[in-house]
């Protein structure tokens, strides 16, 4: 047969269907063999059947348990730290901001107020006596000399900051409703960790252990000034200056007759160290911003021509609220360039100032006040009432920093000396949880004169102590008046602090219930009552 080119195209064709008929053939069988599953794969040759895939093990969370736990490195409660370690326990701070220090470092709000008696008698007893006195004596003025104490504070202590709390796990108390277990929270990192403790601390400035809790917040401010919104004591920002000839700027203030110097800065004092109010001049200065107010001035010296002040306010800040906090920051950036020029035009021996950079967060004053066992009351300070649980003995005017109502703030007497009891430190139906620092059980009234830092610092430190003391034998919650005199006897013998046998001038002896309740909601503003009552 004679194959020509289409007979050759025709039979390749019918090769290659027979052969793809055959490779279909041979699969159907194997098919009917071993049908194939849609969800197991088939197993590789050689093996029986596949393995199951095993279901990964959840890495597990560290956990970590300690005597004493402190949220947030407010200077007040690491004295508490500081304290429990000295007395044996294990301490640790975990740190919700990023930075370490708060308002001291961070905030870098180095000009100090200390705590003295209608008899100018120095209040401040414990560890923080040795910071007040290295400030008033020029030992400690400048930054580096601040973190140089703080370090000693926290002296092998271990700080984690930059931390988010995560969980807080509550179990009923033995004494009130609640107890805190343990706390889970993020790093840095991102990595959880669990932490337990017979123990916590809400040592921040914007409560943020506290109000996770089931805690009552009582009025604030804004019920005495009869505002709708919640709303905080001014926050501040620190105004740092170099190349000040402060010499020059002593001699010339005090060469000044009385008239010339109301005239020209309003009054107030000018001495080696500080300078205080000078009000006429800092009210001439006029702010592009209603949020902003400069005050009187509370000025140091920080030696080298450096000078830091305490008298630029930003109002309606809130603390917990990074975005708030940040805004004001930057109100801050851009007013105090303007505040410079003022003074360089105002003050003898600022003419050639320059500002000295800025600090990384505000002077925070005030947040929510919290339920305590026991809530210190205006009558309390004024009446200079002492009692059986003392851990500080304070002191301080009353003082309201401004507000969006009333810029300027109000001062509402001043007392002599009083005691502030372990109860306002204990968050009321909490077992375990402690109060420190701005956290102070009073209420918003009697905060101005509680929040001062000596007051509050004592407090933590003495906490700290007690704790130590009972060992785990009795809770702080337990103790009775016939526990204290043999704390107090330690407390005095091993660290010179005394809390009892102590008494100030009752200022309020005499006054009726009625003028008491008045006095302490703000019906009765003392420092002119009183002279009225008087007549």
């Amino acid at each position: 047969m004679k194959w020509n080119g289409k007979n050759i195209s025709i039979g390749i064709v019918v090769l290659a269907l027979i052969a793809v008929a055959s490779v279909l053939f041979v699969n159907a069988g194997r098919n009917q063999e071993k049908p194939l599953s849609s969800s197991t794969p088939e197993a590789p040759s050689g093996t029986q059947s596949a393995k199951p895939i095993p279901t990964p093990t959840p890495t597990p969370i560290p956990s970590e348990k300690v005597d004493v736990a402190v949220i947030g490195s407010e200077l007040e409660g690491l004295y508490l730290a500081r304290a429990a370690a000295d007395e044996g326990l294990k301490v640790k701070v975990i740190d919700p901001r990023e930075a370490f220090g708060g308002q001291v470092l961070q905030g870098e709000m180095l000009f100090l107020d200390e705590t003295r008696d209608e008899q100018h008698r120095l209040l401040v007893q414990g560890r923080a006596k040795e910071l007040f006195d290295g400030f008033r004596n020029g030992k400690i003025r400048k930054l580096p000399e601040f973190v140089q104490y703080f370090d000693k504070l926290k002296k092998d202590i271990p700080v984690e900051s930059g931390i988010k709390l995560e969980e807080v796990k509550q179990i009923p108390g033995k004494f009130g409703p609640h107890a805190i277990e343990s706390v889970t929270y993020s790093g840095k990192d991102g990595v959880k960790k669990n932490l337990q403790a017979d123990y916590w601390v809400d040592n921040t400035d914007f409560a943020a252990l506290i109000s996770k809790l089931d805690a009552t917040r009582m009025p604030g401010l804004e019920k005495f000034y009869g505002q709708n919104n919640i709303e905080y004591m001014s926050s501040g920002m620190m105004m740092k200056f170099k190349n000040v000839d402060w010499a020059k700027f002593k001699t010339h203030f005090n060469s000044l007759s009385p008239e010339e110097r109301r005239a020209k800065y309003g009054g107030g004092s000018v001495d080696d160290s500080f300078a205080i109010g000078l009000s006429g001049m800092t009210s001439a200065y006029k702010p592009t911003n209603d949020r902003v107010f400069l005050r009187g001035l509370n000025a140091v010296s920080q030696r080298d021509g450096e000078v830091i002040i305490n008298a630029f306010l930003v109002y309606t800040v809130d603390p917990s609220d990074d975005k708030s906090v940040a805004e004001a920051m930057e109100l801050g950036k851009k007013e105090i360039p303007l505040i410079l020029n003022h003074f360089r035009k105002n003050i003898v021996g600022w003419e050639k100032a320059e500002l000295n950079g800025f600090p990384n967060y505000l002077y925070i004053r005030e947040y929510n006040h919290y339920e305590t066992d026991y809530v210190l009351k205006p009558s309390d300070m004024l009446g200079a009432k002492m009692f059986w649980d003392n851990v500080s003995i304070g002191g301080y005017p009353l003082d309201l920093q401004g507000t969006s109502a009333n810029k300027w703030g109000i001062e509402m007497g001043r007392p002599d000396k009083y005691g502030m009891p372990l109860r306002s430190f204990l968050l009321k139906n909490y077992d375990n949880v402690i109060m420190a620092g701005k956290n102070v059980g009073s209420s918003a009234i009697a905060y101005g004169s509680a929040r001062i830092q000596p007051n509050t610092s004592l407090a933590a430190e003495t906490i700290g102590i007690l704790i130590g003391q009972l060992r785990g034998e009795k809770k702080l919650r337990e103790l009775k008046e016939a526990d204290m005199p043999a704390l107090y006897s330690y407390l005095e013998s091993k660290y010179k602090i005394k809390l009892t046998g102590v008494t100030g001038n009752n200022k309020l002896a005499g006054w009726t219930q009625d003028e008491l309740a008045k006095l302490d909601t703000g019906e009765i503003i003392y420092p002119s009552y009183v002279n009225k009552r008087k007549k």
